[in-house]
């Protein structure tokens, strides 16, 4: 996978607007967008816009890397 930083509106800290990364195969098809806020997680597959991607909590994501 190719992934990078498509909008970095941060300072230090990760805040509500958060870190927008795009994400590519390595054949180079967009696979999506990866949003990273203080609150959580937001995968935007294809051209998925942010407020109907799939969302996910800090708690949640923890425990789904733990399992």
């Amino acid at each position: 996978m190719k992934v990078g930083i498509k909008r970095f509106d941060v300072a230090m800290d990760v805040k509500t607007k958060g870190i927008e990364l795009d994400v590519y195969a390595n054949d180079g098809k967009f696979r999506g967008d990866l949003v990273v806020t203080k609150t959580g997680l937001i995968w935007c597959e294809g051209k998925t816009k942010r407020e109907n991607g799939s969302k996910v909590s800090w708690d949640e994501f923890i425990k789904w890397m733990n399992a």
